[in-house]
C-alpha cells in the first residue's frame, strides 16, 4: 500500500498514477474521504479516553459513566471507519515508477532489446505441442481425461529436461547467493492480500479454499513475501534473496480461446523463482541485477529471445516496473512471454510490516521478484531445438544433466 501522508501530500500525483494503470482515480478521492472521517472520530475518542481518566482520577462516577457511553457509541463507529478506510486504501495501487512509460495496455509495451537472431529451417518446423506428443513426452489427451482441460503430463525426457532446467537454475543462483526454499503452496488469504493480489479481481484467477481460508499460490513469490512479514530486518544481513521452487496454480481466468493447445497457458506448473528483500536505496540495482540473471540463463540456453518493458497500463497492482522476457517460437513466427521480473518498491512491505533497521534508523525494504524457469522454456526449447525427423537436440549448458544430446520418440 502507498503511506497515507504520501496520498494526503500528493493526491494529483497518486490519482495519475491510478489512471496511468487504467484503475478509476475516484478511490483516492474516497480514500481521503474515509481518512478524513476516521481522523476526526479518532480525535473525539481520543478526548473522551482523556475525560474517562481524568473521572477515574477524581472518583467522579457520574460523569465517568456518561463519558464511558459516549465511548461505547463513538469506538465501534472508529473501528468501522478504520475498516472502511484501510479496505479503501488497499485499493489504490503502487505507482509505475518514473522511467515507466504511459500506456493503455500491453500493444503499448517496449522492445528494450532483442539477442539473438530467430531460429531458421530449411524445413516446415512443427509446433511445441506437437513436438511434445509426438517424442511421447508431453500428453495432454489423457491429462484432459484426468483432470479437464489447461493439465498436461510430462512424461520421460521431458521430466528429465526439466530437471535439467532446474538444476542450471539452482547452480546459477546459488552463486549469487540465492537460498533455495521449497514454500508451501497453500496460503491464507490474509497473506495473499498482504501480497496485493486479491484487489480489482486478481482472486478470479486463483483456487481459493474458501472453507480452509486458504489459497493455492500462483508462484512462489506469494509465499515467500510473507515469511518475514511483521518483522524488523538487520541492515546487515540485506540483500536477503530466496530462491522458491514450487509448483504454482492458475485458473486462467480471462484466458478463454487463448492457447488452447499444448501446455503453454496452463493451471499447474512448476518454477524456479528469485526472490529478494533489499535496502529502499537497493531496489533499482537490485531489479537490473535479476533481469541481468534472467537474461544470463536464456543465453545459456541459445534461446532468441527480446526483453520487453512493460508501460504503465500493463503493470499489475504491486509492480512499479516490470520486464518481461520472450523467447522466439518459430512454428508461430513470434517471440512469447518466457520469464518476468518485477519491483514492488516497498508497496508490499507496507502491507505486510517488514522493515529493516540499520544506523539508527526502520525503513520498509524493497521487494523484488523475478522468474528463473518455468516450464515454459521447455516449449521454447522443443521449438528451437527440433530436427528435420522430428527429434530434439538438447542444449549443450543441459546435456550434463541430461546425459544424452538428443530427445527421440519413447513410447508409453
Amino acid at each position: 500500500m502507498l503511506d497515507i501522508n504520501f496520498v494526503r501530500e500528493n493526491s494529483e500525483k497518486v490519482k495519475k498514477g491510478t489512471s496511468d494503470k487504467q484503475l478509476d482515480p475516484k478511490i483516492v478521492d474516497e480514500v481521503l474521504a474515509l481518512d478524513e472521517k476516521r481522523r476526526e472520530l479518532l480525535v473525539k475518542v481520543e478526548n473522551l479516553r482523556a475525560e474517562r481518566n481524568k473521572y477515574a482520577k477524581s472518583k467522579d462516577i457520574a460523569q465517568g459513566k456518561k463519558t464511558k457511553s459516549k465511548l461505547q457509541k463513538l469506538e465501534p463507529q472508529l473501528k468501522k471507519a478504520e475498516e472502511k478506510f484501510q479496505e479503501a486504501l488497499w485499493q489504490i495501487p503502487n505507482l509505475p515508477a518514473s522511467d515507466v512509460k504511459e500506456g493503455k495496455d500491453e500493444s503499448e509495451n517496449e522492445v528494450v532489446r532483442t539477442h539473438g537472431e530467430p531460429t531458421k529451417f530449411d524445413f516446415k518446423p512443427k509446433a511445441h505441442w506437437e513436438l511434445g506428443q509426438d517424442l511421447g513426452i508431453i500428453d495432454v489427451e489423457r491429462a484432459a481425461k484426468v483432470s479437464g482441460t489447461r493439465f498436461f503430463y510430462l512424461k520421460g525426457d521431458g521430466v528429465l529436461l526439466e530437471l535439467a532446467l532446474e538444476q542450471l537454475a539452482l547452480e546459477t543462483l546459488f552463486k549469487e547467493g540465492f537460498v533455495p526454499v521449497i514454500p508451501p503452496v497453500l496460503i491464507k488469504k490474509e497473506s495473499m492480500a498482504g501480497m496485493g493480489y486479491l484487489e480489482h479481481g486478481g482472486e478470479e484467477d486463483m483456487f481459493v479454499l474458501d472453507k480452509d481460508n486458504l489459497v493455492l499460490v500462483g508462484t512462489s513469490e506469494q509465499s515467500i513475501g510473507p515469511m518475514h512479514m511483521g518483522e524488523i530486518l538487520s541492515g546487515k544481513d540485506l540483500p536477503l534473496r530466496y530462491m522458491g521452487i514450487s509448483t504454482c496454480f492458475r485458473r486462467e481466468a480471462g484466458s478463454y480461446g487463448k492457447d488452447t493447445k499444448g501446455s503453454f497457458r496452463v493451471h499447474q506448473f512448476n518454477k524456479i523463482e528469485m526472490f529478494s528483500f533489499v535496502r529502499l536505496e537497493d531496489g533499482d540495482k537490485e531489479h537490473e541485477f535479476m533481469l541481468d540473471i534472467e537474461e544470463k540463463l536464456l543465453q545459456a540456453l541459445e534461446i532468441p529471445y527480446q526483453v520487453i518493458k512493460m508501460c504503465s497500463g500493463d503493470l499489475g497492482l504491486p509492480a512499479a516496473r516490470k520486464y518481461d522476457l520472450n523467447g522466439w517460437f518459430p512454428s508461430e513466427g513470434k517471440y512469447r512471454e518466457l520469464t518476468s521480473t518485477s519491483t514492488t518498491t516497498d508497496f508490499q512491505a507496507r502491507r505486510l510490516n517488514i522493515k529493516y533497521q540499520e544506523k539508527g534508523r526502520a525503513d520498509f525494504v524493497h521487494m523484488l521478484n523475478g522468474t528463473a524457469f518455468s516450464q515454459r522454456p521447455i516449449l521454447a526449447i522443443l521449438e528451437n531445438y527440433q530436427q528435420k525427423d522430428g527429434s530434439v537436440k538438447v542444449p549443450k549448458v543441459l546435456q550434463k544433466w541430461m546425459g544424452k544430446e538428443k530427445i527421440t520418440y519413447s513410447a508409453s
